[in-house]
């Protein structure tokens, strides 16, 4: 998700990993709201919009259309970003949870919620805090807010 900061600079939307391991840690700590999908099972797009709200607990805009990103593969993952324009207040997050192992191999279990911050951050400086496998969604979010030919710009702009 992307909105444009009062200046008119565009900021997309980060999420923060819940859980112990990620306390306290805010550089290369971040993530695009995004989750896990089979492909013969289920859309991309059909999936963005169901993890967004696990995530979030909110629903992504329905009056725009979510644009398809190149895939992007990062620790062995492939991740299949997309865009839209919206916004959200991070202060109204609602994340899902998980269990997790923790401390790890000591078969204890831990819930956590799946992510415990969201924020928004200029796209100028989102590479700072996205994981560093995910840096390469900032560059493509940036390459089509700046296409003049774009329709999202001339929607957008």
């Amino acid at each position: 998700m992307w909105r444009r900061d009062s200046d008119g600079d565009p900021e997309i939307l980060l999420v923060h990993p819940g859980g112990p391991f990620w306390a306290g840690k805010n550089d290369h700590a971040w993530s695009i709201p995004k989750g896990e999908f089979v492909p013969d099972q289920e859309a991309p797009a059909i999936t963005a919009r169901r993890e967004f709200a696990e995530e979030m607990g909110s629903e992504l805009p329905r009056d725009g259309d979510l644009i398809a990103l190149p895939v992007v593969k990062a620790s062995g993952k492939h991740i299949y970003p997309f865009l839209i324009r919206g916004d959200f207040d991070p202060a109204t997050l609602l994340s899902n949870s998980t269990v997790i192992e923790w401390p790890p191999r000591s078969g204890k279990q831990l819930s956590i919620p799946e992510v415990d911050a969201a924020a928004w951050v200029r796209l100028d400086e989102a590479e700072r805090y996205l994981h560093k496998g995910q840096a390469k969604v900032a560059e493509l979010v940036r390459g089509v807010l700046l296409d003049s030919g774009s329709e999202v710009f001339d929607d957008l702009a």
